[in-house]
Order: structure tokens, then sequence, then C-alpha cells
């Protein structure tokens, strides 16, 4: 009589990067079972943004009670998880610290591996949390606050970097131009609302930076630094502030669309994932559609819940990385790396 096979390993995830505090409980073949989320936007909003001290001691007031939410959600105890994932990097030092203390202080406690995880590779593999889920490979536009990167996926640690921004990632760009215009903490979403109020035609001749570049990099500093420009004329006043929000957001989605398109073409990919927090844009999703259709690809998201930081897609993360045998701690040890490229995250 041969014995059952063992279920898929429950791995808990941690995610603690920046300004929010992400838990989730992930277990292969019945998928996400559990996940809670904090986030510290009113935590931030007096100083225009986050403020890595407050950050830091925010993470260790809320990552124990989150623990005992998503153990609560799942109907699973403590001992029943059988490794923890956690973001080593890149982020904030002292918030990624937290992080990584509690998951592998957590593992050596409980005798089970620790998983360090890329935050950005999170992001990357979040579509595989939706139905439908992407294949392999696939092109990731990567766009987010901190980054803006284009990446060949060929698999789990697999990955070719393609292009990344020289200066201002997107969500970056948006977050210094909603600065530019007066508008509150966190400036991109912000903005991006505004921008459904104005008429991008009214700054059409804002710059496009290296949109026809031969490489598949990219640049938004020039454009941060035009809207600047534009908003010290003449005549300028709060009446035209949503247009010119519409006018740079147009601008970096033609960017953003371009080189995504460009990626497909150089590697003949056929599937287009896009992933972090600047792909909840609405703009961004409707032209990145449409200019799919037309090239006949299949373009895949993470549902709008997962495309800033959460715990759901570290656990995934660590999840698929223990499948594949990468390597974990066990014996409590933890180091993290605030500055990682992507690339060299095998």
């Amino acid at each position: 009589m041969s014995l059952p096979r063992p279920s898929a390993p429950l791995v808990l995830g941690v995610e603690s990067s920046c300004d929010e505090t992400g838990l989730a409980l992930y277990r292969h073949g019945q998928g996400l079972l559990a996940e809670a989320l904090h986030s510290q936007i009113r935590l931030h909003q007096a100083y225009g943004g986050v403020v890595p001290e407050l950050a830091s001691r925010d993470h260790v007031r809320h990552i124990g009670p989150l623990l005992r939410d998503v153990l609560a959600q799942a109907d699973v105890h403590l001992a029943d998880v059988d490794a923890i994932a956690y973001t080593a990097g890149p982020g904030l030092a002292g918030a990624l610290l937290v992080g990584a203390g509690f998951a592998c202080g957590l593992a050596a406690a409980l005798g089970i591996p620790a998983v360090p995880v890329h935050h950005l590779e999170g992001h990357l593999l979040s579509p595989l949390l939706a139905d439908p889920a992407p294949a392999f490979p696939f092109v990731a536009l990567l766009v987010s606050g901190g980054h803006t990167q284009l990446m060949h996926v060929r698999g789990v640690g697999d990955h070719t970097l393609l292009g990344e921004s020289v200066d201002d990632a997107a969500g970056e760009a948006f977050d210094k131009t909603a600065k530019l215009l007066g508008l509150p903490y966190p400036g991109g979403p912000t903005l991006a609302r505004l921008a459904d109020a104005g008429d991008a035609s009214a700054y059409a001749g804002l710059p496009r930076p290296m949109l026809t570049s031969p490489d598949l990099d990219f640049s938004f500093s020039g454009l941060k630094t035009a809207v600047a420009t534009a908003t010290r004329t003449p005549g300028f006043d709060a009446s035209r502030h949503a247009d010119l929000a519409a006018g740079f957001q147009a601008a970096v989605v033609d960017v953003l669309v371009a080189k995504a398109m460009a990626a497909i073409t150089r590697t003949g990919a056929t599937r287009l994932v896009i992933a972090g927090g600047v792909g909840a844009n609405a703009a961004l999703r409707a032209r990145m559609g449409d200019a799919a259709r037309a090239a006949g690809i299949a373009l895949f998201y993470p549902p709008l819940r997962w495309c800033t930081d959460n715990g759901a897609m570290i656990a995934l993360a660590g999840a698929m990385r223990l499948a594949r045998g990468a390597p974990a701690d066990t014996d409590g040890a933890f180091g993290v790396r605030p500055r990682w490229p992507l690339d060299a995250a095998a």
C-alpha cells in the first residue's frame, strides 16, 4: 500500500521593506490561505514622505498582531508553519531588519527554514497569484516608486535585466511631480486621480525621454524638470493643475508602453507581466491593454491589492524558491541587502 504524499509546505511570508507591514500564509495546491496588511500612510502624511525610523518602529508594533491575524484567518497554529519567507532587500535598512529579525528568530525557534526573498522578485511573481496566471517565460515590466525595470523571466531566479531607469523611477517621478503641484502624500495615486479630470493635450509638448533610444532603458528626471518649468510659466495657477497632471501621466505611459512593446519584439516573448505599485494606474492599464491586443500578446497584472507591497507575494516567492531547492537559513542568522540588483538574485 502506497503512503499518502506529504502536503506542500505551509509558508509564512513577511514583508517590511518600506511603509507596509504584510504577512500571509501560502501553500502550493491550496493557494493563498490568509493575508493581513498594515499601511503606514497616515503615519507619514504629516512629513510628506516616509520617515525611515518611524517606519521601523511601526513595523515592530504591528508585525506580531498581524501574525496572530493570519493564523486565525487560516485556522492554523504556529506549529503548522513549515517555512518562513521574508523580504531581505532591497528597501529601508531598518525596516528590512525588523522583518528579517522577526522571521529568522521565529524560524529558529520553530526549527524550520527561513527563506530570503528579493522584494522585486515578489512583485514579479505576484501575477501568479491571479487566475489566469502567466506561464514562463514572459517579459515583466516592474514599475514602482523605487524601480522601473524590464526583465526577461524564464523561471524563478532565472531572469535577465533588459533595461532600467537611469535616474528617477516612474513612481518616483509621479511622487515628485505631485509635490510640485502641492498634492498630499502619497503623491502618485493622488496625481493619477487629478489627471483623470485633466486634458492631456494641453501639455502634449512635454518630453518623452528616451522614447526612441535603441536600448530599453528609461529616464524620467527630465520630464519632471519640464513639469517644474511649466509650473513657473506666467499665468500658471491651480486651474491648470489637472491638465498638467494629465499631460505628465500621458508622457510616462507613452514611454512605458513603447519600451515594453520593444522588449516583447526583442525577446520574441508572447506574454507580458506588469507588476509594482504603478501597475495599478488605470491609464497605464488601458494603454498597455490596447498595445498588447494589437501585438497579439497576453497581458497579465496582479489584482490591485497585490500591486503595492504585501506579504502574499513574499509567501508565494518563498514557496516557489523552496520548491526549486533554493538555500534556506536554519540557524537564526540573517542579513539584509538595502541595495540588491534583481539580476543578482539567482
